[in-house]
């Protein structure tokens, strides 16, 4: 007789297992994450002078940035670029607000990235420009021009191309702008001068340009952008 449980006990206990583990039909349905929203800019204002803040010396002050809350978001980073000396610094946020100390006299552009805990996909803002008041200014220099067209490291076909760019100016007083572009990383040739965010430029096959743009302001006033770069199939 014991032999025979020897055998039967087994059996029954696996036939008990897989009666409970069931054929895998009724498995939960995966978590669906929701991605968060982006924020929408609030303060500083764009292409503004940002005079609120506290002065804490000469040549800083603490500024306190504000965005709107954004949906399905448990934190924010505030992306800081120094539009003087091309610097970008960010700063984590648990709060749709956060305090920086800003150098005095200087344009600044900012961003917000919302994210979530259970995913690592992101939202971004829009880029807002603006300057941080220092002592009185009675004229501010334009803000450095942005690339619209060719995007930054993009490639493009041969033969003539319209160099797309966007300017901004706290005084609204944008005069003109130079094109620099040539082959070297450092451009030096100029294509002319506009007083519209666009020129034409021939495109040779096989090359890769490296492009700038001065602005100017009725007040004798500039601003160089940052050097960027595309190339040409």
């Amino acid at each position: 007789m014991m032999d025979i449980l020897k055998y039967i006990l087994p059996t029954m206990l696996i036939g008990i297992l897989f009666s409970c583990g069931g054929d895998g039909d009724n498995d939960p349905d995966p978590i669906t994450v929701t991605p968060p929203d982006a924020a929408t800019l609030v303060f500083p204002e764009a292409d503004s002078e940002c005079l609120e803040g506290t002065i804490i010396s000469d040549t800083e002050s603490n500024v306190t940035f504000l965005w709107t809350a954004s949906d399905h978001t448990d934190s924010y980073t505030v992306n800081l670029t120094n539009l003087d000396a091309n610097s970008s610094q960010s700063y984590n946020a648990s709060t749709n607000e956060l305090e920086i100390t800003l150098l005095r006299a200087t344009p600044y552009a900012w961003t917000v990235t919302s994210k979530a805990d259970d995913t690592d996909e992101t939202a971004e803002s829009d880029q807002w420009k603006f300057y941080n008041a220092g002592s009185a200014i009675e004229n501010y220099a334009p803000f450095p021009a942005a690339a619209i067209y060719p995007t930054v490291g993009s490639s493009i076909a041969s033969g003539t191309v319209t160099l797309r760019w966007e300017g901004s100016d706290v005084d609204d007083d944008i005069a003109s702008y130079d094109l620099i572009i040539d082959e070297n990383t450092l451009p030096s040739t100029v294509l002319g001068n506009t007083t519209t965010e666009s020129i034409d430029f021939n495109a040779v096959s096989g090359s890769v340009y490296y492009w700038k743009v001065i602005t100017y302001d009725t007040a004798g006033n500039t601003s160089n952008s940052e050097i960027f770069q595309f190339k040409v199939n």
